[in-house]
C-alpha cells in the first residue's frame, strides 16, 4: 500500500462500530467518523475523502438517500462509496450499486477483507488520477507540438513569400516599365476572388484551390520574361511583329520553369497554381490567345482571372511607347472585351469591385 495515508469518511449512526472501525483502519488510513448522514456532509465542507465507507440503515437519512445527494453534487461524485450493512440479500446490494455504490461489503466484516476491499479500490482511484494525468500531459505536448508546427509552418510560408517576393521583384526590374505592376495585379486578383466567394460565382472550382499558395502565385505570372533580352523586354517603343513573338515566349519560358520546379519535387498547390496562372494568363475567351489558344472554359479559372487583372493594369501603367489610360478608359476597354477577350461572368465581378482595383492603382502610386 502507498505511505501517503489516505482520508476515509466511516459514516455509521452507532459510535461502537465508529470505534471499531476507526481501530481496524487507523494504522493505514486517516479516519474521519460520522455518526449520520448529515456529519458526512458538515465534514466534506472541510475536507475531500479518497473514499466513504456509508451505512444504509441510519435514521433521518438512510445511505440510500446519503448516495443520491452525492452523486449528485458534482464536488462529491467521483468520490468512491462503499456500501456497509447487515442486509445481504441480493436485492439491497443490487440496489446499492446501481445507486453508484463501488463495493458491497456485509457486516461483521473482518479487518484484513475491508482493507484489501479498501486498497483495490484506492488503487483504481489512483490509477484513474494518473491516466487524467498522463491524458492532460499528452494534451499538453500535444497542443504544444500543435504550436511548434504552426510556427514553423508559418516560419517557412514566411521565407517561401520572401523568396517569391524576391523573384518577381527580379522579373519586375528587369522590366523598367512595370513598376509595383506584381504587387498591384496581387491586391487586384485577391478581390476579385472575395467577390466571386461572396456572389457564390464559379463556386465548385473554387472551392478546389488553396487560396494561400494561389495569392502567392500570382506574383510569378511574368516570371518567364528573365527569358527575354533586355533590348525587347525595355525597348523604347512599340514591338515589331518579329519581337512580340519573341516576348509572347515569356508564357513557355515561365511554364518551362515551373515544369521543372514539378519534376525535382513533389507535387505542390502553390506549383500547380502557378503553372495554370503563367501558361494560360494571355489565352483569350474567344480562342484568339496565346500561346496555345484555349478557348471559353477550357482556359482555367486561374489564367482568366489573370487576363483581366493584368490587362487592367497594363492599360493604366505608362509604356515607352504609349501613354497611361484613365482608369474609366480602361474599365470601357474591360468591360468591351466580355465575350471575346475575357470570360463574360468575370467581366460582371469586374464591374463590382473596379472602384477597388481604382484605390489600389493610387494606392501604388502613393508609395
Amino acid at each position: 500500500m502507498s505511505n501517503i495515508r489516505s482520508k476515509i469518511i466511516l459514516v455509521d449512526d452507532i459510535a461502537t462500530n465508529l470505534d471499531q472501525g476507526r481501530n481496524m483502519l487507523k494504522t493505514f488510513h486517516s479516519i474521519y467518523p460520522a455518526l449520520s448522514a448529515a456529519k458526512l456532509f458538515e465534514i466534506l465542507e472541510n475536507i475531500t475523502p479518497d473514499l466513504i465507507l456509508l451505512d444504509i440503515n441510519m435514521p433521518e437519512m438512510n445511505g440510500y438517500e446519503a448516495i443520491k445527494k452525492l452523486k449528485a453534487d458534482e464536488r462529491y461524485a467521483n468520490i468512491p462509496v462503499i456500501f456497509l450493512t447487515a442486509n445481504t440479500d441480493v436485492e439491497s446490494e443490487l440496489e446499492g450499486l446501481e445507486l453508484g455504490a463501488v463495493d458491497y461489503v456485509a457486516k461483521p466484516f473482518s479487518a484484513p477483507l475491508l482493507l484489501k476491499r479498501i486498497e483495490n479500490h484506492l488503487t483504481i482511484v489512483q490509477q484513474k488520477k494518473d491516466l487524467l494525468q498522463n491524458q492532460e500531459k499528452l494534451q499538453n505536448y500535444a497542443n504544444n507540438l500543435q504550436v511548434m508546427v504552426k510556427e514553423k509552418t508559418e516560419e517557412v510560408m514566411e521565407l517561401q513569400n520572401i523568396v517569391l517576393a524576391t523573384v518577381a521583384d527580379l522579373v519586375e526590374f528587369r522590366d523598367e516599365s512595370t513598376g509595383s505592376h506584381v504587387m498591384r495585379t496581387q491586391r487586384n486578383y485577391k478581390a476579385m476572388i472575395d467577390e466571386l466567394i461572396q456572389d457564390d460565382v464559379y463556386k465548385e472550382e473554387i472551392s478546389k484551390w488553396n487560396m494561400d499558395f494561389l495569392l502567392q502565385s500570382v506574383q510569378l505570372h511574368d516570371v518567364g520574361k528573365i527569358a527575354i533580352s533586355d533590348l525587347i523586354l525595355n525597348k523604347p517603343a512599340k514591338l515589331t511583329p518579329e519581337e512580340f513573338e519573341i516576348m509572347k515566349t515569356h508564357v513557355t519560358a515561365g511554364v518551362d520553369i515551373m515544369e521543372r520546379m514539378l519534376n525535382s519535387t513533389k507535387k505542390h498547390d502553390f506549383l500547380n497554381h502557378a503553372m495554370e496562372i503563367i501558361g494560360t494568363h494571355h489565352e483569350k475567351w474567344d480562342g484568339s490567345g496565346y500561346p496555345i489558344g484555349l478557348r471559353g472554359n477550357n482556359i482555367p479559372l486561374e489564367g482568366r482571372l489573370m487576363a483581366i487583372v493584368d490587362v487592367y493594369d497594363a492599360l493604366i501603367s505608362t509604356r515607352p511607347y504609349k501613354k497611361a489610360f484613365t482608369h474609366e478608359e480602361a474599365c470601357i476597354i474591360i468591360e468591351d472585351g466580355a465575350g471575346t477577350h475575357f470570360d463574360p461572368a468575370l467581366v460582371d465581378v469586374f464591374k463590382r469591385v473596379k472602384d477597388k482595383f481604382r484605390k489600389m492603382s493610387h494606392k501604388s502610386n502613393e508609395l
